[in-house]
């Protein structure tokens, strides 16, 4: 137990100095005089299509921007929702090639029709507010990409218990101070939701291109930009963003399956990481229910990094205490995403992912 008391304050020691350095994107005015993209693959968005664009159009404090759509082979009445918008370029999306994942091919069509000096990449799921573009790029200070990372919005039990997580997972686990100061590539942190490159970054590093088949697309282009020699790294912005990811438990399930096998960098690198939640996410809660005092301890400092985690990033802290079931939760969808590895299964919004 010792052990798991070591590991516990060194989580709560993380998320506490990342919480006070962490690059913070603001709701407030600001002005960017160079040209901006920004930049929406969409794939069966109706439900999210109108309300997407109408947050990106009404951009302020950008002097010179344009908004690309492309429409991924949607079935839905995704196109009907956009074709209201005179003000958008919509793209029809061409056939995937192979070797291409969908999302990615996507995103690559989009580049390459459009023109600004700045490259906003938008999920359809996120929502901005006016200044959020501005303000994000106005952060990027000497960086030469910045993930803003938005307000995670969670619905029902399951989402609730699980999304608060997302950002848990790597506040409590790489120093950022230390890995944007140096561009640590392996301990990048980026979330694709709301991602700025420099276009003259994005075309030097190869882009889309070099990492085209990368299930984890965020994160293998932060990785190749840190490679190339690029700057830059990941941003609080729950201020002027937030995203709802999944509408249901079950598009939980499968959207963290066909993921989670590569997030760790390789079966043994899911072990450590299945162990290391373990020890410091159930263990201690185990060991205090039969009335050990390091256990209790080793809990209360998790609980205390969950807290702390919740209040940056602006999420319900309301789960918190039941983060040891949480952390089943992961263990089991990490399994369940090698499993459809192995059995090659998986899949994503109707594409075989390999």
């Amino acid at each position: 137990m010792e052990i798991s008391l070591a590991l516990s304050c060194l989580v709560l020691a993380l998320v506490t100095l990342n919480s006070l350095t962490i690059r913070v994107v603001r709701n407030q005015s600001a002005k960017v005089s160079e040209s901006v993209s920004i930049l929406i693959p969409m794939r069966n968005e109706e439900k999210n299509a109108a309300n997407c664009v109408a947050t990106l159009t009404s951009q302020i404090g950008l002097e010179n921007f344009e908004v690309l759509v492309v429409d991924d082979g949607s079935t839905d009445q995704t196109v009907r929702e956009l074709s209201e918008f005179s003000d958008i370029k919509l793209l029809s999306g061409k056939s995937l090639p192979d070797g291409w994942l969908g999302k990615l091919w996507a995103l690559e069509q989009l580049v390459t029709a459009s023109s600004g000096k700045y490259l906003v990449f938008i999920d359809a799921d996120v929502r901005l507010t006016p200044n959020a573009v501005a303000s994000a790029i106005k952060q990027m200070q000497d960086w030469d990409f910045i993930s803003a990372y938005p307000k995670q919005i969670a619905s029902g039990f399951i989402q609730r218990l699980f999304q608060p997580l997302l950002q848990w997972s790597w506040l409590a686990s790489v120093p950022l101070i230390i890995s944007h100061k140096f561009s640590i590539k392996s301990m990048a942190v980026a979330n694709g939701q709301f991602l700025i490159i420099k276009r003259d970054a994005y075309l030097k590093s190869g882009g889309f291109k070099v990492i085209k088949s990368e299930i984890l697309d965020d994160l293998m282009i932060a990785r190749q930009l840190l490679k190339t020699g690029f700057k830059g790294g990941v941003a609080e912005a729950s201020n002027v963003a937030t995203c709802q990811m999944y509408d249901t438990p079950m598009q939980l399930i499968k959207g963290y399956q066909k993921s989670l096998w590569r997030a760790f960098g390789s079966p043994l690198g899911s072990i450590a990481a299945i162990t290391f939640l373990f020890v410091t996410g159930v263990l201690p809660f185990i060991t205090a229910l039969f009335g050990s005092e390091i256990g209790l301890i080793s809990f209360g400092l998790i609980f205390l990094s969950r807290i702390f985690s919740s209040i940056r990033t602006n999420s319900q802290p309301n789960t918190a205490l039941l983060h040891p079931i949480a952390i089943l939760f992961l263990i089991g969808l990490i399994a369940y995403s090698w499993f459809g590895k192995i059995t090659k299964s998986l899949t994503w919004r109707d594409r075989p992912v390999k």
